[in-house]
């Protein structure tokens, strides 16, 4: 079993750890902690690959253990340091984004935006519209609702148009 374990979870790593990886650095904003986190995650789901019991697809498994993961680091982590980190972080010139959804994840000016929102309209936005979960999907990964999902998702992309513009780099006219 053990080394049928261990393929499974190297396939998956081969998979899904540049994904995890990505949705890691956009809660965190650092990339050797990504990293480190990231191989957490796959440690832990090796260590309790016998809990998956399949009522999920490996994928959602997979990004609610980083979730956690990053959650229980960023809670171990003193809050008001983290927060601190985050508003510092300095606004980039560049050039202004058509539509909030298709801004890809690589654009700082959305990294900056969502850092500000709060967390659950942040998680929401990074897993249904930057890593595209179903809204099962990410109410599994949150362990919340659909409904939930749904009605956050809905207050969430107000909020981070409100923030762009905040920010400047989204004009009225443009939403």
């Amino acid at each position: 079993m053990s080394d049928d374990k261990q393929q499974v979870i190297t396939e998956w790593y081969s998979q899904y750890s540049q994904s995890i990886y990505s949705y890691i650095l956009l809660m965190t904003r650092e990339q050797q902690l990504a990293e480190d986190l990231t191989q957490e995650t796959f440690i832990k789901a090796y260590r309790y690959y016998d809990s998956f019991k399949g009522d999920s697809s490996s994928k959602t498994w997979l990004f609610t253990i980083a979730r956690n993961t990053t959650v229980d680091y960023v809670r171990a982590r003193k809050p008001v340091n983290y927060l601190k980190e985050l508003l510092s972080l300095k606004k980039e010139k560049g050039p202004l984004p058509d539509e909030v959804v298709q801004i890809k994840e690589t654009s700082r000016e959305l990294y900056d935006a969502l850092s500000q929102l709060k967390k659950s309209y942040r998680d929401v936005i990074i897993l249904r519209k930057l890593k595209e979960f179903s809204t099962k999907e990410t109410a599994m990964i949150l362990n919340c609702s659909e409904s939930k999902v749904k009605s956050t998702l809905s207050r969430a992309i107000p909020a981070l148009e409100k923030q762009l513009l905040k920010e400047g780099y989204l004009h009225e006219n443009s939403i």
